[in-house]
């Protein structure tokens, strides 16, 4: 399985989820990487109703649905996603070890 989230990451996408009011039973996160940020590739997250498409991977933890394009689990297998609220931040955080190099924007991608 490409990416694992940790049960804050799983708790908060099921809260966003009752929260919007949306359709809990069709939903799945989207997440991918697409070209750009100053590590070469940037994260995407989303909710999305939309079914699995010719090019998905779809596989499930801690009960979230999960859909990601093959192009994007070559870069995200073994990905852990976080959800963290400290007093300086509140989001998603990927921990990713495939990354080969780190920066300070922590959204973006080095492989």
């Amino acid at each position: 399985m490409p990416v694992n989230l940790s049960e804050a990451a799983a708790a908060e996408i099921r809260r966003i989820i009752v929260e919007q009011q949306l359709p809990g039973d069709e939903m799945r996160l989207r997440v991918g990487i697409k070209g750009g940020g100053c590590g070469g590739f940037t994260y995407l997250l989303d909710l999305t109703d939309e079914p699995r498409g010719a090019e998905d991977e779809e596989f499930e933890s801690r009960g979230v649905r999960i859909l990601c394009d093959s192009r994007s689990a070559l870069y995200l297998e073994g990905v852990e996603i976080d959800f963290r609220d400290e007093v300086f931040g509140r989001g998603f955080v990927f921990k990713n070890p495939n990354n080969t190099g780190t920066c300070g924007c922590g959204g973006s991608v080095r492989a």
